[in-house]
């Protein structure tokens, strides 16, 4: 059932008068792809405050350009709740008739440095509720750095892409996470969780070594022709001096993938493809969507402008072909980036 209060009329290119917008998950149901996103008020002036001031925002689309921004989806906790600064990225998963999402939470008391994941149920996709035993999933110290604010300026433990693996039938989340060894500049890896009913998870080693970033954000796993390529998004300045000195060209900002003929990997960071990207960050958190017909589609936000403000609006979508080895690459004309 659609929720009673009225939708906006449809837009084109994704952008709220009121709020910025940055990263987003989808799910599609029928022929609509629902999309959620992260929002917080213009008004703050400054986008550095964005993301203790957000919340989940929601909107509907049938062809990925046309939006109906819908009442929004999650709001932060009250008072004293593990989530009650900021609700930030996650995922969402159909199961047993429910559609569940999972999202990062952060807490108040700890200024928001202690990341946090939580699941929302819904039966409609537009009224959502917490569940009473969030969070259900925290980083475990065995494996992954917990606070350390001389090695990294947050906990990381967010943006989990819930999946099930049809080879054990077990689900699975893939986390942006930080191993508890290694340079503290290349600590970035793929945590790593499983689940047989989504609500009790084990935690598990990561599905990557710590080689060549600080953090890998919002990951996300596709499937194409039997490989698996699991996207990413960094920014130059969290590259690992190690991948700095290997690179020919200026690092850049933007949306990797790795590839692994498993979904679980191992994946190699590596190895990491720049998917979509420059040196200005003009996009960030990049996804592919598939739509109805089987065609991909590469979206992610406008972050920066030529000017260097911030956007904080979607893109629309650029075309997505793979070649004969079945690697995907973004049809999109080419933008020059400016003096850094």
């Amino acid at each position: 059932m659609r929720p009673a209060t009225r939708a906006r009329p449809p837009q084109m290119t994704l952008r709220l008068d009121q709020n910025w917008l940055w990263d987003f998950w989808h799910i599609w149901h029928g022929d609509e792809c629902h999309l959620f996103f992260l929002q917080s008020p213009r008004s703050l002036g400054s986008e550095r405050l964005r993301h203790h001031n957000a919340s989940i925002g929601h909107a509907v689309s049938r062809d990925l350009r046309q939006w109906t921004v819908v009442p929004d989806a999650l709001q932060p906790g009250p008072e004293g709740e593990w989530d009650d600064l900021a609700t930030w990225t996650g995922s969402v998963i159909a199961d047993s008739g429910l559609w569940r999402m999972f999202y990062t939470g952060v807490k108040r008391s700890e200024r928001g440095l202690i990341q946090r994941i939580g699941i929302a149920t819904s039966t409609d996709l537009y009224h959502w509720k917490k569940d009473p035993a969030n969070p259900i999933l925290q980083a475990d110290p065995r494996w992954y750095e917990v606070l350390d604010l001389k090695s990294w300026y947050e906990q990381a433990w967010r943006d989990p892409w819930v999946f099930r693996d049809s080879t054990d039938g077990r689900f699975h989340a893939l986390v942006t996470a930080r191993d508890r060894s290694g340079d503290p500049d290349s600590r970035g890896v793929i945590g790593h969780a499983c689940s047989w009913n989504l609500r009790d998870w084990e935690v598990l080693p990561p599905r990557s070594k710590p080689t060549d970033f600080g953090q890998l954000e919002l990951p996300q796993l596709v499937c194409k022709a039997n490989r698996f390529f699991l996207l990413f998004s960094c920014d130059r300045k969290d590259y690992g001096r190690s991948r700095v000195a290997r690179i020919a060209d200026r690092p850049k900002t933007g949306t990797f993938y790795l590839a692994a003929d498993d979904a679980l990997g191992p994946f190699e960071t590596s190895d990491a493809n720049l998917l979509f990207g420059d040196a200005s960050g003009s996009h960030y958190g990049g996804k592919l969507i598939e739509d109805q017909s089987g065609q991909f589609h590469f979206l992610a936000f406008k972050q920066f402008g030529p000017d260097g403000d911030f956007v904080g609006e979607l893109s629309d979508p650029f075309p997505v072909t793979f070649d004969d080895e079945h690697k995907p690459h973004v049809e999109s004309p080419s933008v020059e980036d400016p003096p850094v």
